[in-house]
């Protein structure tokens, strides 16, 4: 961890084995990633081949059975819990392929959520989330609920919540894995843009290779090793 200035994301000798009883699953062992501030990454690989897991262990969202994470420039596993939490907040957005909004929410109250959790005051809370839900074109849907928005709109909602603490790195799981092809184009579209416009990195799992050549880098996660794909592979 010396030179890591621009490195917003590190795992080190990341291993994760599951236990039950007797047994024990090794998901995967020794990998190492790194991610650059603005840099783009595509994991891709077979189903069940610890994707999401590897996915929940850079987010903090799990915790590995040895190595460690680094998320901006912090070792995750030298944090309290709440510590991990604050940080995971302010420097993390995560964008799922169900869009996790809460029901009894609108859309506007959705994407202030995040920016409230970090103590910023109710006007500045609506102002950042009224600007990113018109950036993600739900200008007009900001009162209405979830279950009021198509899918595709409950997901560019979900894609300006990941965005609205102004994260260093957004992880994203299988984002648009739930839209039909139109729709999924589009949002990773926007997603892609608005990388862009705010020079924040991103991690995404993805089964769709025409997507993953678009971003920067793609690795494999196969038997448990990590690698980097050349662009004829991808």
């Amino acid at each position: 961890m010396s030179s890591l200035k621009s490195t917003v994301l590190h795992a080190e000798a990341l291993a994760k084995t599951y236990a039950e009883g007797k047994l024990r699953t090794p998901v995967f062992d020794g990998l190492e990633l790194s991610v650059s501030a603005g840099e783009t990454v595509a994991i891709v690989g077979a189903s069940g081949a610890g994707k999401s897991t590897l996915l929940h262990l850079l987010g903090g969202l799990d915790t590995p059975t040895a190595g460690e994470v680094y998320v901006a420039g912090k070792k995750m596993s030298a944090l309290s819990d709440a510590a991990r939490g604050k940080l995971r907040n302010e420097a993390l957005g995560f964008i799922y392929q169900f869009h996790h909004l809460l029901p009894e929410f609108t859309a506007l109250e959705n994407v202030m959520l995040p920016v409230l959790l970090n103590g910023t005051t109710v006007p500045d809370a609506t102002s950042r989330a009224k600007a990113l839900l018109e950036a993600v074109g739900l200008g007009q849907r900001l009162e209405h609920k979830p279950g009021e928005l198509s899918g595709g709109e409950r997901q560019r909602a979900a894609v300006a919540r990941a965005l609205v603490n102004r994260p260093a790195c957004v992880l994203g799981d299988e984002p648009t894995g739930n839209l039909d092809e139109k729709t999924a184009a589009h949002v990773f579209e926007l997603m892609l843009d608005l990388n862009r416009a705010h020079k924040t990195s991103l991690v995404m799992v993805t089964h769709d290779r025409r997507l993953a050549r678009r971003l920067d880098r793609v690795l494999e996660l196969h038997e448990g090793k990590l690698r980097e794909l050349a662009p004829e592979e991808v």
